[in-house]
């Protein structure tokens, strides 16, 4: 009997789904670290404390490299799974699964309270099964599937667990709002709840930026559902001014100020200068983008989820290409049908709403990357809101046995994709040549394929990997846009196997960085072979290092990571002491807030014998070492200076 009744409720569907998603991502635990884990997490120290205490958690936590915001709750939660387990994938991922599991249980939350305040049907019981079905259909799209077995996308994840908990929160507080201005005329009570919702908002919205910045958009969300579904009234027909001026100070305020600090950075040609789109290109190609997302949500195919979609062709007009007005038509046509939903489909306008409302961060103005399949982790929620109730559909909808039928081709077609896709990510060499096939235009994916054939020659020239991972890295390297990644590969690799590095590899190098303002990929590459031939394990020709370091300082205002590479080259590659100690004091007064550029400055001033301009910096630091975080770094300075 209470089992018929956890059924009847969703809880016992719910469990099901959970374990189902589980088994489907299971395979996929067992996979490695690929692309931006590596500058985050491998090859952070940060996150990798010896021991646990209140400095190295405090280090930890604003050690992330992904963020100028540093994201530090990520990065703390990093920090923990290395305590736990070392630089262990698995219990990474296993970590990631568990927060997507945790997050399917919000969805169902969320899913049922929005069902049963829109009446959508007036058994509960159903509410609860459709709720859980929602749920079910959202763990387990194929387009999510970055966002756990991804490493570092647990930032997006976790920023939306505080996101569900803000909408869960605020649903809740309304609806007892509701319910007391029809039963108790205290206004005592009313305004208690309104301050739950007011807490709502603003404490999750706090807490889930600092895993990521996307959680700021929580206000937006409140906002939209009370647009559809609560239309800013306590009783029929009388607006609350209270959520009124709740949203004035959360989301209107807030929305002027950020458009005001942003206003001066996109308007920045510097800004752009590492893309290769502008402001007005970035926007007619989102609108195809967002649009696109939408199929590969719903109705994804194996080559659209690709992972790398650096190959995009951008949108260089509303005709060039034609699906760019076709794509902003089709927009135009989803706020008209929102619109025109929220009397009669609230869910289905809601739903519209959400998804929207979720790219306005990430595909407008912002110059970030324009192509991401993780940044649908949230959007996604509302393409499940506007089209599961509806084709679960009750008996008197007309179609509902075909609609029911759609529904579930859709979650055997979801379920299959997740699960071969969770197959290939728990083997790197499999992933590494379905994604090269998936996206064979794309210089990532060739380059990902090359550097995993690398990865398993072992650095042996007789290995067979090793004559295979010529043909992807030459590929990647001649296609447009690439960065130097894939020359950087072949050199640092011919290098390390101690074979000679082809003159034709520097030229495209050096070629490319000359062409356009260095990228993170490019400062990453130059900081690789610094560091290889700083240690000894590569044996590189530094004149052509020199030339390359030349070209990529002949843009204007360099990275103050870019100042300390050079810095390093400098000082322990060329042994020219007075060029490294000018790149890192470059470096420091780049990026003041950055102890590692400060802490070398220090070590190069004693080396010199510049005693006071040492004790000037290692002040600075001392005053930088909040929580005592830089304990450890600040202690060594110390000592190093008093043994002089």
């Amino acid at each position: 009997m209470k089992i018929a009744r956890l059924f009847r409720n969703g809880y016992l569907p719910l469990l099901i789904g959970l374990c189902i998603t589980a088994f489907i991502y299971w395979p996929g635990l067992y996979g490695g670290w690929l692309f931006d884990d590596y500058p985050n997490i491998v090859d952070n120290p940060g996150v990798q404390p010896d021991h646990f205490s209140l400095g190295t958690l405090v280090r930890a936590a604003l050690s992330s490299p992904a963020s100028e915001f540093k994201r530090p709750l990520a990065s703390f939660s990093f920090a923990l799974n290395y305590l736990a387990s070392g630089l262990d994938p698995f219990e990474m991922k296993l970590t990631n699964l568990v927060i997507h599991l945790l997050n399917g249980l919000l969805v169902f939350v969320l899913m049922r309270a929005l069902l049963t305040q829109t009446r959508w049907n007036d058994d509960d019981k159903k509410c609860g099964r459709t709720a859980a079905l929602m749920a079910i259909a959202w763990l387990l799209l194929p387009i999510n599937i970055t966002s756990v077995l991804y490493v570092v996308q647990r930032m997006e994840s976790l920023a939306n667990l505080f996101v569900l908990i803000g909408l869960i929160g605020y649903i809740a507080s309304r609806r007892q709002m509701l319910h007391l201005s029809q039963t108790d005329h205290k206004p005592a009570r009313q305004w208690l709840y309104f301050g739950f919702c007011a807490i709502s908002i603003l404490a999750p919205t706090a807490v889930g930026v600092l895993a990521k910045e996307t959680a700021v958009m929580l206000p937006l969300y409140a906002f939209l559902v009370e647009w559809a579904v609560f239309r800013f009234n306590t009783t029929a027909q009388v607006r609350d001014y209270r959520l009124v001026a709740l949203f004035t100070l959360t989301l209107v305020l807030p929305l002027i100020i950020g458009l005001i600090w942003l206003a001066p950075q996109i308007a920045n040609p510097a800004q752009w200068s590492t893309r290769d789109f502008t402001l007005q290109t970035r926007l007619l190609s989102e609108a195809r983008i967002v649009v696109a997302y939408v199929a590969w949500t719903l109705l994804p195919l194996p080559h659209e989820l690709s992972f790398y979609h650096d190959n995009f062709h951008i949108s260089t007009d509303v005709l060039i290409p034609w699906t760019t007005l076709a794509s902003i038509l089709t927009l135009l046509a989803m706020i008209g049908a929102a619109w025109r939903f929220r009397s009669r489909r609230p869910l289905i306008a809601l739903g519209i709403a959400l998804y929207l409302g979720c790219h306005l961060l990430t595909a407008t103005v912002l110059p970030l990357e324009l192509v991401y399949e993780h940044r649908n982790y949230f959007a996604s929620i509302g393409l499940i809101l506007a089209a599961v109730p509806a084709l679960v559909a009750t008996n008197s909808a007309p179609f509902p046995i075909l609609r029911r039928a759609a529904l579930l081709m859709l979650l055997l077609l979801w379920t299959t994709e997740t699960r071969l896709t969770a197959e290939a990510w728990g083997e790197p060499l499999l992933l590494a040549q379905a994604l090269a096939d998936r996206a064979p235009d794309s210089p990532r994916a060739q380059y990902e394929l090359g550097r995993t054939y690398i990865i398993y020659s072992h650095y042996d020239p007789m290995s067979p990997y090793t004559h295979l991972a010529y043909a992807p890295l030459e590929r990647a390297a001649a296609l447009p846009e690439s960065s130097v990644l894939p020359e950087q590969a072949l050199i640092f690799m011919n290098a390390r196997m101690n074979l000679p590095t082809k003159d034709a590899w520097w030229d495209s190098m050096i070629q490319k960085l000359k062409s356009h303002r260095p990228t993170i990929q490019d400062e990453s590459s130059l900081a690789t072979l610094t560091e290889c031939a700083r240690d000894g394990d590569c044996n590189l020709p530094r004149q052509r290092m020199q030339e390359a370091f030349q070209a990529a300082f002949t843009h204007l205002h360099p990275s103050a990571r870019l100042l300390s590479t050079y810095a390093d080259f400098s000082w322990n590659v060329q042994q020219d002491h007075a060029a490294g100690l000018s790149a890192i004091k470059a470096a420091t007064a780049a990026a003041p807030r950055e102890p590692a550029y400060r802490i070398t400055f220090i070590r190069m001033l004693v080396a010199q014998r510049q005693l006071e301009a040492a004790r000037a910096q290692l002040e600075e630091l001392e005053r930088m070492n909040v929580g005592g975080y830089l304990d450890g770094s600040v202690h060594q300075m110390q000592t190093l200076l008093n043994q002089q």
